[in-house]
């Protein structure tokens, strides 16, 4: 059966047997790179191969590339961050954006048997994954959406990030008094994701929050939708392996919090902690249109526990 990394490697090695020497130069890179966790979503240039000098073919190869980093619903949601990157441009130059402004590297060799990844990014979306032949990783995985509800044209109300938004809103605004006081760490809600970019996440930046075991059984249900929401961005096994770690390390040990006014429109922000992963978002940006949300493996960001068990085996004994 044909899988995620199947098409990766398909694309990765059509794309860059279809570029020329500049261009390869520009798309390959090492998985020992020092920069290889120096990312950013901010606007600006990125190292490696930028895709709007891309041929129309080789266009295709990459966006078939980021999608096999997806599930089909997470696919669509990397697609729409690219489409609202376009209506956002095209509200600041008054025309149509001529080229897409994101960036590839291939990691490693994808011809080969050891790791590689590759990783896509540009402003409000960086995607990264890394392969071994012991498994694939998919985080640090990241999405903006600016403007966060589209105000015209044929997409006009589209709201990328709108279920992230929702599903934690319902959850904040179904809080009793008692769940609140833990649940609602502040009235302001901060000015961007507290990890921002940093190459290791560290979730002692985020509020304690409320833990699931002191929610009720319907606040539960809306919690763990919220969570699987972006644990599905990744395709299906990867997203059910991240699920089983999360009630093997106990469910009731996530945590979550929102910060801000509940009401729809206002500046608000929400995250979410467990010992494997965490979650933020944040739409305070440009009156509260204008989010970001990110989701962090702990302990496999980058491939980490990949790799240092792959280079483990290799030189034991």
């Amino acid at each position: 059966m044909k899988t995620s990394v199947d098409d990766a490697r398909r694309c990765a090695r059509a794309l860059v047997a279809s570029l020329d020497e500049q261009q390869r130069s520009l798309v390959r890179g090492d998985l020992a790179d020092s920069d290889l966790r120096q990312w950013t979503y901010l606007p600006g240039n990125r190292p490696g191969l930028p895709m709007e000098y891309l041929s129309d073919a080789q266009h295709t190869l990459a966006i078939e590339l980021l999608l096999s980093g997806h599930s089909p619903a997470g696919g669509d949601l990397a697609m729409g961050a690219v489409e609202v990157e376009r209506v956002r441009r095209e509200l600041v130059t008054g025309a149509p954006p001529e080229g897409d402004r994101y960036w590839l590297r291939v990691l490693g060799d994808p011809d080969g048997d050891e790791p590689w990844g590759w990783r896509i990014n540009g402003h409000h979306l960086a995607v990264h994954v890394i392969v071994t032949p012991g498994g694939i990783t998919f985080t640090p995985h990241f999405i903006g959406s600016e403007p966060a509800v589209v105000p015209s044209g044929p997409h006009a109300g589209r709201r990328i990030l709108g279920p992230e938004e929702d599903l934690a809103r319902q959850l904040a605004t179904g809080l009793d008094p008692d769940q609140r006081a833990l649940g609602i760490s502040s009235g302001d809600a901060p000015d961007d994701i507290l990890t921002r970019y940093d190459p290791v996440a560290d979730p002692t930046l985020l509020p304690e929050g409320i833990g699931r075991d002191q929610l009720r059984p319907a606040q539960r249900e809306v919690l763990d939708q919220l969570v699987q929401r972006y644990l599905h961005r990744a395709p299906t096994p990867y997203a059910l392996s991240c699920w089983r770690d999360a009630e093997a390390a106990g469910l009731d040990r996530i945590r979550f919090a929102w910060a801000g006014p509940t009401t729809p429109g206002e500046r608000h922000y929400y995250c979410v902690r467990a010992p494997e992963f965490l979650i933020e978002y944040d739409n305070t940006q440009d009156g509260g249109n204008h989010a970001h949300s990110v989701w962090r493996h702990l302990r496999d960001d980058w491939g980490t526990d990949l790799l240092r068990a792959h280079y483990a085996r290799l030189h034991s004994g």
